[in-house]
């Protein structure tokens, strides 16, 4: 199994939005992760149907988009129109998530549940063989730049043995303070799929920084 590389466009440069995500796709980033925010779920405000059509245009990677508001529900038309792969919900902003997560199903996409640092993994239990993509916050959600919280490595383990135990083979993805230095502890205890912003964005060279976040996983095996 390959690492894949999910730049977050949340650290792009808004000016050139097309053209950075054209140029982390042919860098070879595996995915685009787009994050949705509503200034409610979140303190912050970001993107919305446009910017998923524009980082679809831009990419012929999958666009991955994670929403971080509530009443997710009310977006996901609109989303897989505009031409988003995988939609994932936030654990702690739905209180049905099978039926939610059946919609997204129901409209052609991938389903994924993101949980917050504090959340526990019994949140999913009940709900594991639905789902495609598992996202471990391992920072609490609303801001880019922000520091790796260390207990997230032990939470990404735990996640592995539950995803394992169920026979699911949904993506195990980490999204918070990946960079050079934490990607490959992620990796190790289990996690397949790492969102990375500034540790892309923020570097000299963003395409060949791809390379070394996947690299950084391939040394360790």
């Amino acid at each position: 199994m390959t690492a894949r590389i999910a730049p977050s466009v949340l650290s792009a440069d808004f000016r050139t939005l097309g053209a950075d995500i054209a140029m982390c796709d042919a860098g070879g980033a595996d995915w685009i992760h787009v994050d949705v925010m509503d200034g409610r779920f979140v303190p912050s405000l970001s993107f919305g149907a446009k910017v998923i059509e524009a980082a679809r245009r831009s990419s012929t990677k999958v666009i991955d988009v994670h929403l971080m508001v509530v009443e997710p529900e009310r977006y996901f038309d609109d989303f897989v129109k505009a031409g988003a792969d995988v939609l994932t919900i936030h654990a702690e902003a739905v209180p049905h998530l099978d039926r939610q997560l059946m919609r997204i199903k129901e409209l052609g996409c991938k389903a994924g549940v993101a949980l917050n640092p504090a959340t526990p993994l019994s949140a999913i239990e009940e709900i594991v063989h639905l789902l495609d993509l598992v996202l471990i916050m391992s920072v609490n959600p609303g801001y880019g730049g922000q520091k790796f919280i260390e207990y997230s490595v032990d939470k990404i383990e735990r996640a592995r043995f539950l995803l394992d135990q169920a026979g699911s083979d949904a993506a195990l993805e980490v999204d918070g303070g990946i960079s050079r230095d934490t990607i490959a502890r992620c990796w190790e205890a289990g996690a397949d799929t790492f969102v990375a912003g500034n540790a892309i964005f923020s570097a000299a060279n963003p395409q060949a920084e791809i390379g070394v976040l996947r690299g950084l996983c391939a040394a360790r095996v």
